[in-house]
């Protein structure tokens, strides 16, 4: 369901097929825009844990200072305004199946190791906790920054970084593989049309050549 029919997506898709019949860690490299989790959620419908849960965490998303609770729960009265009844993590929602860390680049360092440990040995506590919680989950990392250099710069551990960089892959920008804007105009057309109540439209090859000699910064998004 990928759209997209130049040489490069066909080879990101025949890497994602290869991935979703492996246990392996997967990252996820490419521009913000470009489809990054489509294709993470692709490789986890295609593989053995497609009907076990998905589980997409924004890691830029949540603020740092929440983001260690909402990634392996809390125990009750762990900390002030804690529920009573503590809470459930997304990596324990995840058990059996996929866990999608995107954005993985914003993670601080401290919570880096902590994610280290759970890939190592997949087991973690809970935030006030001191009971081992063990899953068996599979894990796709996503990213627009540049890992290495994120490493040079000390803001990434180079452990957690060969860790995750088992099964890499990287989607290249829209403007590298500039054919692929036929099939998405094909998709997209029929379904603006249909949104804005109008009748369906074609659209004129002055317009089609506009498209394809656009940079599109935003890529497919």
């Amino acid at each position: 369901n990928i759209v997209g029919e130049s040489k490069k997506i066909d080879y990101i898709k025949k890497l994602a097929y290869k991935a979703s019949k492996t246990n392996s860690t997967v990252l996820i490299l490419g521009e913000s825009g470009t489809g990054k989790t489509i294709l993470a959620k692709a490789i986890h419908e295609n593989s053995k844990y497609k009907d076990k849960p998905f589980i997409h965490v924004n890691c830029g998303a949540i603020p740092e200072t929440l983001l260690e609770s909402e990634l392996f729960g809390y125990e009750s009265g762990a900390f002030t305004g804690a529920s009573k009844e503590g809470k459930v993590g997304y990596f324990e929602m995840a058990d059996g199946g996929t866990i999608c860390l995107d954005e993985i680049g914003d993670i601080s360092l401290n919570l880096q190791v902590k994610l280290l440990q759970v890939i190592q040995d997949k087991c973690f506590y809970r935030v006030g906790g001191n009971k081992t919680i063990n899953v068996n989950v599979r894990i796709i990392a996503v990213t627009n920054q540049n890992l290495e250099e994120e490493m040079a710069k000390g803001r990434f551990r180079e452990d957690l970084y060969y860790r995750i960089n088992v099964f890499p892959i990287w989607i290249p920008p829209l403007k590298e593989r500039i054919e692929d804007i036929y099939p998405l105009v094909d998709m997209i057309l029929p379904k603006l049309c249909k949104e804005i109540g109008g009748e369906n439209k074609r659209i004129s090859a002055e317009a089609l050549n506009l498209l394809t000699r656009h940079s599109w910064p935003g890529n497919v998004r």
